[in-house]
């Protein structure tokens, strides 16, 4: 009796080994899919992905590159802008004011007061300064203007 007892136990024994091993068995063989799984992404990734993240990099550089001198061009309008500013605060100074302008248009002779003012003979000349043309800067054929020719 004793013999059988001890082979039942032995029996037992093996089959939870042999369940174990079984179970092992597979979490090992999940632990390879994954791993596969983690390899095929990374495949993929360096086939796909990465070439799509290099294109779109160099889309943005020209993008930055566009916009690098969209802020050139704004800063030198502001600067024409600024100095034409000037110029005609010189120019009101110097040569009189809208009502100087106003009389100068209508001849003065709605407001007999202002007939009897002193108005120069002669105007001095005016040199336009030397501007840019936007159209320099941006083509009619500019890409991303909405006149761009298709």
């Amino acid at each position: 009796m004793r013999l059988c007892a001890c082979v039942f136990s032995s029996s037992l024994q093996v089959k939870e080994v042999e369940e174990t091993v079984e179970e092992l068995l597979e979490r090992l063989e999940e632990f390879c899919g994954m791993t596969d799984q983690i390899r095929s992404d990374t495949s993929q990734i360096l086939d796909e992905t990465i070439p799509l993240i290099k294109d779109k990099v160099m889309e943005m550089n020209h993008i930055y590159a566009k916009v690098d001198k969209l802020e050139a061009f704004v800063k030198m309008v502001a600067h024409h802008v600024s100095s034409l500013e000037e110029q005609v605060l010189e120019a009101e100074k110097t040569h009189g004011t809208f009502l100087n302008t106003v009389c100068k248009l209508f001849q003065c002779t709605a407001i007999p007061s202002l007939k009897n003012r002193h108005h120069p003979s002669a105007a001095p000349s005016y040199d336009l300064p030397k501007l840019y043309r936007t159209e320099d800067f941006f083509p009619m054929n500019y890409v991303g203007t909405k006149y761009q020719n298709h």
